[in-house]
């Protein structure tokens, strides 16, 4: 398989030197020999770089079957692999098992950027320090209350950071006997 990197050590250090680059890592050992200890150097700036270097928010693109608006919590379809406003009300654990949250609005057939970790700003106000739940009764809402009714299922999406600040927390369904 042609990487663009020799096969060596001088090789092994690009490909970090590129990796460091691109992430905005501190080389503070640069420039590297082209040898064993140049190599070690670029493995311990790596390293180091490792606790700055935090993504605040993970995610993944996807494509939407109907339309979204911001923050909403999603799920994948299983037979399109498409996304749609999750729901804990319809008895479908498919429907409330959340992927993660909308980035920005989308229309349906639309690219959208599906966040599944971090901090989400979220468009409506957040309770900092309460857990938040899929909602049975809006698709792709969240609440604080629970869903208690047979039927439904509970899925723990987060928890409020700030008064806009959602930390994503997704856990899987338990549907309700």
């Amino acid at each position: 398989m042609a990487t663009g990197y020799e096969p060596n050590v001088e090789g092994a250090i690009a490909v970090l030197v590129d990796l460091m680059t691109a992430n905005g890592f501190t080389m503070t050992r640069q420039p590297y020999e082209p040898n064993y200890r140049g190599l070690i150097d670029a493995i311990i700036d790596l390293k180091e770089g490792f606790p700055t270097f935090a993504p605040s928010r993970v995610g993944f693109d996807a494509t939407t079957f109907e339309a979204v608006a911001d923050g909403d919590a999603l799920y994948m379809r299983t037979s399109d692999g498409k996304v749609g406003k999750a729901s804990a009300s319809n008895g479908n654990l498919e429907n409330a098992l959340v992927v993660g949250f909308a980035e920005a609005a989308a229309a349906s057939g639309a690219a959208i950027k599906v966040l599944v970790t971090g901090v989400k700003t979220m468009p409506s106000s957040i309770d900092p320090g309460d857990i938040y739940f899929l909602s049975a009764s809006t698709s792709g809402a969240i609440t604080l209350t629970p869903p208690s009714t047979a039927g439904q299922a509970i899925t723990r999406v987060g928890e409020g950071a700030t008064a806009t600040d959602f930390s994503i927390q997704i856990e899987p369904p338990v549907l309700l006997n």
